[in-house]
């Protein structure tokens, strides 16, 4: 099965922790790091925009993704969350497999 790095933005740490918790509560994600204090500049709405937010990295397993991504709209207060997943193409196979059960 493949395992996917799901990177998501939080407006901060406590929105990020709380997705986090509940993504890994609903094992929808086997783990979720935090980063707070990132800087984000972007434009949205024909302006450009500078932010203070957290950042999460998800991992989890490829039939999860939808659903992750479903129950973070669900959670986030943005409009328009940040929520983006790129394939893991190898790693330690035994953290791979963690993964892989901490989802089920």
């Amino acid at each position: 099965m493949a395992t996917w790095f799901v990177y998501i933005t939080a407006k901060d740490k406590a929105q990020a922790l709380a997705i986090g918790r509940t993504l890994v509560e609903e094992r929808l994600a086997a783990c979720v790091n935090v980063w707070d204090g990132m800087t984000s500049i972007y434009r949205w709405e024909g302006a450009i925009e500078e932010a203070s937010e957290a950042v999460l990295v998800a991992k989890t397993t490829e039939p999860h993704l939808p659903a992750l991504v479903a129950r973070v709209k669900d959670l986030h207060t943005y409009e328009c969350p940040c929520v983006v997943a790129w394939p893991i193409g190898t790693g330690n196979a035994p953290y791979l497999d963690w993964i892989e059960r901490e989802t089920r």
